[in-house]
């Protein structure tokens, strides 16, 4: 009787309290047209069904993130108060916290990406998006875990070689002392586990045998060894984690570095725009954005098989290997250079210890210092980054620099002035000064500000997303998907009412 009720409060009250032109219709309408049988696929034929079903399921998380809602509890209690979200049940049952909970960090975790590539794939479709032009940013968004439960690479390294070295020192002494032969302190532990004869005491007043101190003892140390490894494994290339979170990495927040923060743990979060529309995203535990574009523009392809013609991001992103990567795909990039602003001022310029205010003879080899020294080749050897890219380095030194009066200004080594160059990327980022400088660059880098930036800030002060509810970096996929998925329906929307469907930049080609 209360669900039919329900029913006919939401077609009795849909046609007078909600415009045509509403966005939940157009979320309706979306959703409907979408395929979910990935969705379909992640809930088994066994067990009781729920009342609610995924298609409307779906259609009620992506509301709430449209209307910055993320709470369970408060997205349950807004499907029995909000006509809007009755309208979207259409008569089915309002769904507990528990349930949406479950669906979004069990069910969409399993396909988020599939679906949010669909709608992708659908805005192309409509017009709405080219694969013309991708901008590209960054930030990072604090993760759901305790700011105190971290764990350090530096201090793990050197509380863990102290252990080795006590427990090298350590087995031999009871190897002598039991008369034993053991190598490992697994092993040891067992042959001396076995020589237990009497039970073990513990509690005040009872005097515990020198066997079970030296089976205690070993037993910490063994525990602390197995608990070390497994941070070292967890770390993965970084430098910390969080207890809490694993996946998560402390890092520095955008709006922490004015007040001198302390890290807290966070997840960098990678997105894609085109046409003002989220078309692709990616979480990384990575602090420095350099080695988040290759995965980001990969995912991309992977998902719509389609090759952008050109990619543009900020400085943050400029290596070798990011401009080789798009060096060998033919396809343009558009990196500003992160000494762009800085080679704008004077302080820049009369800076003689900087290898680009030296002269350059290409003939020779050689630069020559404003003392008119000569700094020149050393040797040729290899660098391999943090991803395992590999670079050709050239080392040069300065022929003498005794007694130059420049010296405290340009090295703080004791001997002459050495310096390490990467040919290779000294023409890469000649290349993408012109690429930046150039009409269309500075039409493109004009656009990523307003619409990967733009994006950014809409997520974070309208949508209010802030920080997230999730724990591991599948889960925060999800939470990214359904935020992405609510923000490009918006903003269909949006351009709907203002119409504006179908445009990519703003401003227009300068002569």
């Amino acid at each position: 009787m209360k669900r039919n009720i329900q029913l006919l409060i939401s077609e009795e009250f849909a046609e007078k309290t909600i415009p045509e032109n509403d966005s939940v219709r157009l979320l309706d309408k979306v959703i409907d047209e979408m395929d979910l049988s990935s969705l379909y696929r992640t809930y088994s034929r066994l067990g009781r069904r729920s009342a609610t079903t995924p298609r409307t399921m779906l259609k009620i998380v992506i509301y709430a993130a449209m209307e910055s809602e993320y709470s369970s509890r408060n997205i349950h209690s807004a499907c029995t108060r909000d006509i809007n979200y009755i309208w979207l049940l259409n008569g089915e049952k309002a769904p507990t916290y528990h349930e949406i909970a479950r669906f979004r960090s069990i069910r969409l975790s399993e396909c988020c990406e599939e679906l949010f590539y669909q709608l992708v794939q659908k805005l192309k479709n409509s017009g709405e998006i080219q694969f013309e032009h991708l901008f590209v940013d960054g930030t990072k968004i604090e993760a759901n875990a305790n700011k105190y439960s971290f764990v350090w690479k530096k201090n793990t390294t050197k509380y863990e070689v102290r252990l080795i070295e006590k427990m090298d020192k350590l087995i031999p002494d009871l190897c002598h002392k039991y008369e034993v032969e053991c190598k490992e302190a697994e092993e040891l532990l067992n042959v001396l586990n076995s020589k237990v004869q009497t039970p073990f005491v513990y509690g005040r007043g009872r005097r515990k045998s020198e066997l079970q101190r030296d089976i205690e003892q070993l037993t910490e140390l063994v525990g602390r060894k197995k608990k070390y490894e497994t941070y070292q494994e967890t770390f993965a290339g970084r430098n910390s984690f969080s207890k809490t979170d694993p996946t998560a990495t402390f890092m520095h927040l955008k709006e922490d570095h004015m007040r001198n923060a302390q890290l807290k743990p966070a997840y960098n979060l990678q997105l894609a725009v085109e046409g003002e529309y989220i078309t692709g995203f990616d979480i990384s535990s990575e602090r420095s954005d350099e080695l988040t574009l290759i995965p980001l523009i990969e995912k991309m392809e992977k998902y719509l098989g389609v090759q952008y013609e050109d990619v543009t991001a900020d400085a943050g992103y400029e290596s070798e290997e990011n401009y080789t990567y798009f060096e060998e795909k033919k396809q343009t990039c558009y990196i500003k250079p992160q000494n762009y602003e800085r080679s704008k001022t004077r302080k820049f310029k009369n800076n003689m210890a900087l290898r680009e205010n030296m002269h350059y003879d290409a003939d020779n080899d050689e630069y020559t210092c404003q003392n008119g020294k000569k700094l020149r080749v050393m040797y040729q050897g290899r660098r391999k980054s943090k991803s395992g890219f590999e670079s050709e380095i050239t080392y040069y030194e300065c022929e003498n620099c005794e007694g130059c009066p420049h010296k405290k200004n340009c090295t703080r080594s004791k001997g002459n002035r050495k310096m390490q160059v990467s040919k290779k990327f000294i023409e890469q980022r000649k290349q993408s000064l012109a690429n930046i400088t150039s009409p269309i660059g500075v039409l493109l880098r004009t656009n990523r500000s307003i619409q990967a930036e733009g994006a950014f800030g809409v997520i974070k002060e309208n949508y209010k997303f802030r920080q997230f509810l999730l724990r591991g970096k599948k889960k925060v996929q999800t939470e990214i998907a359904i935020v992405a998925v609510a923000y490009n329906i918006n903003k269909l929307h949006h351009k709907i009412q203002d119409n504006r469907t179908r445009t990519q930049l703003h401003g227009k080609l300068s002569a």
